[in-house]
């Protein structure tokens, strides 16, 4: 097949591929800092040609601008995880938002949610005419995998990374071409609370162990304290610029993973320059679908399996609120309880989830340690699936321990300010002294 001709016969322009999108269907878009947000801006702008187009994906790190109220009749979004740039909409009622394990995403595309379009971004192609997903394959490849119609942002500053991270050309539909930086995701500021916090976290990793980490400064502050670890390794659903620098010290090797030995395997990337420089066609890399990665039927192959996820509440019983603030929705269920439920399956006995989280909120007002979850808010990791909550003031490990047992360990790493009150729930709940 002569793969330049076909790339050619392909080729168009965001104003004129978005015309194809039809009314009444359901469009996914490409994950994270992989958006295509060339040619979403163009659906946007073109937004009065269609009716009751309903937009679908997880974190939005675009402009978001099928969320603005003039969409209303044209395009609606329908987030699987709420960002910065959605949750007011979705909370306003202009969005709306559908709970998803990550994992079983691309599930709901064959499903409840059958893709009528999929808008990927991803590299030129290689000489087989394969275009790499790049820092996106998640559910961005099963989405495109199910779509009637396949929109492609090509852009020559997408890194190319190896696994089963690709569509050839053949199964695209439509071909834009781009040259732009890919949205960045900033190193946040780590401050002391994160610091101990990081600490706490990296106390319960030994040598050897497979890790999953989140996103955010206490995933960020935990590699801070890893450096004189030995054999670590990574499988996640996503990494950053902080994993780069883990490698780089040498305490990442992947030697003892006994799942993918010798590589670092995730489903999305997010992070700077720097992050998407390191995995530009490094062999070590790999990106697969979430419905592989994710799968805690995966994650429990892993052998010493440490997964490190956030919360925003946590409960005297050890209930785990990470995505609402009451009945506002924040963000999502994303992959902690994939990764919760993958590590304590773990097949050598020797997985840890930690949910790790600052003891305060609203700058020391309010105690994430809770006697009840906020009116409204909802479960994501229940008490049943529940093993360390970390804090800055120590570590408590729910597994095994009757209410009682929960109830004083979360007490004991609760801000001092809010031990008192905490303790007068204790009394309450369970009739005797602290």
């Amino acid at each position: 097949m002569d793969y330049k001709k076909l790339y050619k016969e392909k080729l168009t322009t965001a104003q004129e591929a978005v015309k194809h999108i039809p009314s009444n269907s359901r469009v996914v878009t490409a994950h994270a800092t992989g958006e295509p947000t060339v040619i979403v801006d163009a659906m946007v702008d073109n937004y009065l040609q269609y009716e009751n187009v309903e937009i679908v994906h997880l974190v939005a790190m675009g402009n978001c601008g099928y969320v603005r109220p003039e969409m209303k009749g044209h395009l609606r979004h329908n987030a699987i995880f709420v960002g910065a740039g959605t949750r007011e909409a979705v909370n306003d009622g202009r969005a709306d938002f559908t709970p998803s394990f990550f994992y079983q995403v691309p599930k709901l595309f064959k499903t409840a949610l059958p893709v009528d379009v999929a808008m990927i971004q991803v590299t030129p192609p290689d000489e087989n005419g394969n275009c790499s997903f790049g820092v996106s394959c998640d559910f961005t490849k099963p989405a495109a995998d199910a779509a009637k119609i396949v929109i492609a942002q090509v852009n020559d500053q997408m890194p190319y990374i190896y696994g089963d991270n690709f569509i050839n050309i053949k199964d695209i539909d439509y071909i834009v071409e781009v040259s732009k930086p890919l949205l960045e995701l900033k190193p946040p500021t780590i401050g002391d609370v994160e610091k101990a916090i990081g600490e706490n976290c990296a106390s319960l990793v030994e040598d050897g162990s497979t890790l999953q980490l989140g996103i955010g400064a206490i995933p960020d502050a935990v590699l801070l304290f890893l450096k004189d670890k030995k054999d670590l390794g990574i499988h996640t659903e996503m990494f950053s610029d902080g994993i780069v620098d883990l490698y780089n010290s040498g305490a990442i090797n992947n030697s003892k993973k006994s799942l993918h030995a010798g590589k670092m395997i995730a489903t999305f990337l997010m992070g700077s320059q720097k992050l998407y420089d390191f995995v530009n066609k490094n062999e070590i890399v790999e990106l697969y679908p979430v419905d592989y990665v994710n799968d805690p039927i995966t994650i429990m192959k892993n052998s010493k399996m440490i997964s490190i996820n956030s919360a925003l509440q946590v409960d005297l019983m050890g209930q785990v609120c990470a995505e609402a603030i009451g009945l506002k929705q924040f963000s999502g269920v994303g992959g902690q309880v994939d990764y919760v439920r993958g590590t304590s399956m773990s097949a050598d006995g020797q997985g840890k989830s930690i949910i790790a989280m600052p003891s305060t909120a609203s700058k020391g007002k309010l105690s994430r340690i809770v006697p009840f979850l906020d009116h409204g808010s909802c479960v994501t990791t229940s008490r049943t699936d529940v093993q360390y909550i970390v804090t800055e003031y120590g570590i408590a490990n729910l597994r095994g321990k009757n209410l009682k047992q929960r109830a004083k360990e979360l007490i004991n790493i609760a801000h001092p300010d809010f031990r008192d009150e905490l303790k007068k729930e204790y009394v309450l709940r369970f009739k005797e002294d602290f």
